[in-house]
């Protein structure tokens, strides 16, 4: 077995995937009717010669992930075509300890040693390698937390989720603005002072 080693990809800030995957994910608008519990509030609908014609209900649009309920997604299986035999077993521990709508997870050795079978830390690093080089996850700026691909894997309501990230990034931004307007408020005020000063 070809050892794929960890250390040499990338670190990443925030998930490398998510940009992607906000811009692949396929959202589609569904009804949903709604019927009154009580009987008494369904309200018929009569035809002029007092003939029942159909029953009031109402209905609401809702936006949902056309592959919510799957957990590996088939139009990213191809994926997985070039994993190795430890790769796909330390895929399994991954599912295994990924918390919903959570984008990142929690990489634990001994655990996943246990999960595995394995006895040697090499097997369970080259695995992971290996997943990181099919673009499945990614590393994170801490030796114990890796980033998945949300497009491959997801836990939970990938719209919610990127609905999410985009309104973080969003408040990230204005906030990064409004910090940058005050230090040229800032530097502006001092230049002021500095100008009085002279004259």
């Amino acid at each position: 077995m070809k050892y794929s080693k960890v250390t040499v990809h990338e670190q990443f800030k925030e998930n490398p995937f998510v940009e992607k995957a906000i811009q692949d994910i396929r959202i589609v608008k569904k009804t949903q009717v709604i019927r009154p519990k009580n009987r008494d509030e369904i309200q018929m609908i009569t035809s002029t010669d007092g003939e029942i014609t159909g029953y009031t209900a109402f209905t609401r649009f809702i936006e949902v992930d056309e592959e919510r309920f799957a957990k590996v997604y088939l139009s990213q299986f191809a994926s997985f075509w070039e994993l190795s035999r430890a790769a796909i077993r330390v895929f399994s521990y991954i599912l295994s300890v990924l918390k919903p709508k959570q984008d990142s997870f929690i990489f634990k050795m001994d655990d996943c040693l246990g999960h595995t079978k394995y006895k040697h830390k090499k097997d369970v690093l080259s695995g992971l390698g290996n997943l990181i080089e099919c673009n499945i996850i990614a590393r994170s700026n801490y030796d114990w937390e890796y980033f998945i691909n949300p497009l491959v894997v997801f836990n939970g309501d990938r719209v919610a989720f990127t609905k999410m990230y985009v309104k973080k990034k969003k408040d990230k931004e204005k906030s990064d603005t409004n910090q940058l307007d005050l230090f040229q408020q800032e530097a502006l005020e001092l230049s002021e002072q500095n100008y009085k000063d002279i004259g």
